[in-house]
């Protein structure tokens, strides 16, 4: 989807996080997420929306894929299954970008067509990775001039899926 995008900081074994906490506190990665996902509809699991300040979600607009009803102190829009999320995202032409957890990636990453990833160089105690990527359906393009190595990848329109 053209419209669908994600964006994750993940160790040199792509690991995510540990006991639903990030693995490292990188300032000017976090501005970047800021600067990509600011003013943006964003997707998230239910357990990340949990371990995120709710300041985290200023400036965006926030939705939740989540089997459970959710008791939480965030403004979100709360979707149960990913069928009737990935309607309507495809019923919008905003951008909606992928911001976490796991799971959320696992499942959305088939319909991605552009993903934000710094790689750090380092490896970390984690219980949860991202998911494994063919990279060789990707395009790699260096954005920026930081220091960790931080990529975008667009998918090859030779390898792009149909979604439905």
């Amino acid at each position: 989807m053209e419209n669908l995008s994600l964006i994750a900081a993940i160790g040199k074994n792509n690991e995510l996080g540990l006991d639903n906490h990030l693995l490292w506190h990188i300032p000017e990665d976090l501005a970047f997420y800021k600067k990509m996902t600011y003013g943006k509809n964003v997707i998230v699991g239910r357990n990340t929306l949990l371990s995120m300040p709710p300041k985290a979600f200023e400036g965006r607009v926030a939705f939740v894929l989540s089997p459970d009803d959710l008791d939480v102190c965030f403004d979100v829009n709360s979707f149960k299954s990913m069928e009737s999320l990935l309607s309507y995202i495809k019923d919008n032409k905003e951008e909606f970008m992928i911001i976490g957890g796991a799971s959320i990636y696992e499942q959305f990453l088939p319909y991605v067509d552009t993903m934000y990833l710094t790689k750090i160089d380092k490896c970390f105690n984690a219980d949860t990775f991202f998911p494994e990527v063919n990279f060789d359906e990707w395009e790699e393009e260096s954005i920026g001039d930081y220091s960790y190595n931080k990529l975008k990848y667009s998918r090859n329109k030779y390898t792009r899926k149909k979604v439905k």
